[in-house]
């Protein structure tokens, strides 16, 4: 474990787990607006990339992701995309957050689970 990441993986927010699982789903692709896309659709409605890169930049602080420069791209101009990937403690919080939400899900009134 390095220093920067926790030794309590579970305190995450829901928007965390969302975007600690897009990042997760993209592997070693995962960057800024295909989060922002991932959440969206997983959340139904749009999300700002401010919210996105905010919370990224959190995540990165607290030693759940880490990230790296891509190579120059003309279609930037120029500028590098920066991409993400979790760390073993970012697994952990995945991990930990999905089995209680899905724990959760089954005490739950089927009527309120519903669409």
């Amino acid at each position: 474990m390095t220093p920067r990441e926790e030794t309590v993986p579970s305190r995450i927010g829901v928007f965390e787990l969302l975007v600690l699982m897009a990042v997760s789903a993209h592997r070693d692709q995962a960057y800024g607006v295909a989060i922002r896309r991932a959440v969206a659709a997983g959340r139904g409605t749009d999300v700002s990339s401010g919210a996105v890169y905010t919370t990224l930049e959190r995540l990165e602080t607290r030693g759940f992701v880490i990230s790296r420069r891509g190579d120059p791209s003309e279609v930037r101009g120029g500028r590098p995309r920066r991409y993400y990937c979790l760390t073993p403690s970012g697994e952990s919080a995945v991990r930990t957050n999905v089995s209680a939400v899905t724990l959760m899900a089954g005490r739950t009134p089927a009527k309120l689970l519903r669409s």
